[in-house]
């Protein structure tokens, strides 16, 4: 094993601001603590959170590092107490609370997944922040089955691909909104059964076409704001309705009597600040039904772009203008 050093190179800023906050620093390596691993970081995956933690808008949880990054692949070097040494040496990929835009992090061995010779790095980096929000959300609080039809808004950023890619997988009719034609037509490519421009189309009235007026039995929203009371005329009776991002707005009016008499379910989540304990539960979930696919090459995450980590600033510029299909992805290597 290469010998670890005492430093590292990351992205740690220290003011909010807009991209150009984002530059490399050198920071002391983690030092694993018990049940942890140490990855030498190959890719770390760019998701909306980290945007809106560089802007001050979403500080990590207590204990998580300030450095950026919630997801990254790599290979273990070093353990903390009371684990194996045969996980030296493997290639793994992991969902972190902070700490991935950097050479090293320090994750608890719970939240890691093997990555398979199906994957390249850069693709696992980019599968545990919306694989594990996609999945706990979609599967398990909006209880989505075979045979459902969904809505997903922003069906082209990395959790619109990741829905669309997991429905397919799992017998669900999905319908997605995008801003563009291209867009619209890039999501049904990837396998969207129906793809709604909402530049140019109003979704409630374009959902009720499509199901013949029944509506859908769930809607996976990071929209918030106006659009959740427009999400509820898309719920068939019985729908569930969850809130994983408010883009417009943490408030919105909500017709109390509709969701009585309909019997509609409204919930929501944030994975972030969830324990490890937590993690741990959904990462084995994950590797007993979801994983199989992936080792199969069934699965794989849409890359829209990868960026060096000294380009971090790009990478968020790429996010923030909008134009991304799929994820973005920082490299060490």
């Amino acid at each position: 094993m290469t010998a670890i050093p005492s430093t590292m190179r990351a992205i740690d800023p220290e003011s909010a601001g807009g991209p150009e906050v984002l530059t490399v620093v050198e920071r002391p390596v983690p030092v694993p603590r018990v049940g942890e691993v140490l990855i030498r970081v190959a890719a770390a995956g760019v998701n909306r959170p980290d945007v809106m933690q560089r802007e001050g808008k979403y500080p990590p949880p207590p204990g998580a590092p300030s450095i950026l990054g919630l997801e990254v692949s790599g290979e273990i070097v070093a353990l903390g107490h009371g684990l194996s040494d045969e996980l030296l040496g493997q290639p793994v990929c992991a969902l972190l609370a902070g700490g991935g835009y950097a050479e090293y992090a320090a994750v608890p061995l719970g939240q890691t997944l093997p990555v398979p010779a199906a994957l390249s790095m850069i693709e696992a980096a980019a599968l545990p922040e919306t694989l594990f929000t996609v999945w706990t959300n979609l599967f398990e609080r909006a209880y989505a089955v075979e045979g459902d039809t969904v809505l997903v808004h922003g069906g082209t950023s990395g959790i619109g691909t990741m829905a669309i890619l997991l429905s397919k997988l799992f017998g669900l009719t999905i319908i997605v909104t995008a801003g563009s034609d291209a867009k619209c037509e890039a999501a049904r490519k990837l396998g969207a059964d129906h793809a709604i421009n909402y530049n140019t189309a109003d979704f409630v009235e374009a959902v009720k076409a499509i199901t013949g007026g029944r509506g859908v039995q769930a809607v996976l929203d990071m929209v918030g704001g106006d659009y959740l009371p427009r999400n509820l005329k898309c719920l068939a009776d019985d729908g569930r309705h969850v809130s994983i991002a408010i883009q417009r707005g943490n408030k919105a009016e909500i017709p109390i009597f509709e969701i009585m008499r309909r019997r509609l379910t409204l919930t929501g989540s944030t994975l972030r600040g969830r324990d490890a304990a937590f993690k741990a539960l959904v990462a084995d979930e994950l590797h007993r039904t979801v994983w199989p696919h992936v080792e199969e090459g069934n699965l794989k995450p849409v890359i829209d772009r990868t960026f060096p980590l000294a380009d971090a600033a790009a990478a968020h510029a790429r996010m923030e203008a909008g134009d991304h299909i799929g994820k973005v992805v920082l490299t060490l290597e």
